[in-house]
């Protein structure tokens, strides 16, 4: 009798187990701009944007995969930086355009068309997008961070803005 309760909890607690990553998973799912294999930032270093304040393409024997992202780096110094605060590194938005986001969109990026506000890494469709997300950053920036949960389950669009 008691090995029979003792199977059943254990049971029970594996099925908990598996429904409850399963939700959480779920929940906190957000898109990603990665190319097929998984990459981000199109293979360009995400602490370079802040150090170096340009993109530098990252080497490919020296990464780091965080949330399902692989990022590269140009040398082990950043990724040494990025390991120990990723979130301080990786791009807003999943990587997509900021003004896309501000646009209820998940649009593609250019990287050249980078820049940094308020210590967060912001990616932009162009530069003449970055433009105009520029004529009102603050506000753009703060309708981005109200639409990205949203925005954050659809899938990417085209990218074109009137």
């Amino acid at each position: 009798m008691k090995t029979q309760s003792t199977i059943r909890r254990i049971v029970q607690f594996a099925l908990l187990l598996v429904l409850g990553l399963g939700f959480s998973g779920h929940l906190h799912a957000q898109a990603k701009n990665l190319d097929k294999t998984g990459r981000a930032l199109q293979g360009y270093d995400p602490v370079a944007f802040f150090t170096e304040g340009k993109p530098v393409k990252g080497q490919a024997e020296i990464y780091s995969t965080v949330n399902g992202a692989n990022y590269f780096f140009a040398n082990a110094a950043n990724k040494a930086a990025f390991d120990k605060e990723p979130a301080k590194y990786e791009p807003q938005f999943g990587g997509f355009c900021a003004y896309g986001v501000s646009k209820g969109d998940l649009v593609k990026i250019e990287v050249d068309a980078f820049q940094i506000v308020d210590g967060r890494l912001l990616l932009q469709y162009d530069k003449s997008i970055r433009d105009k997300f520029n004529k009102d950053t603050n506000g753009n920036l703060k309708i981005a961070d109200a639409n990205w949960p949203t925005v954050s389950k659809k899938k990417p669009s085209t990218g074109w803005f009137d």
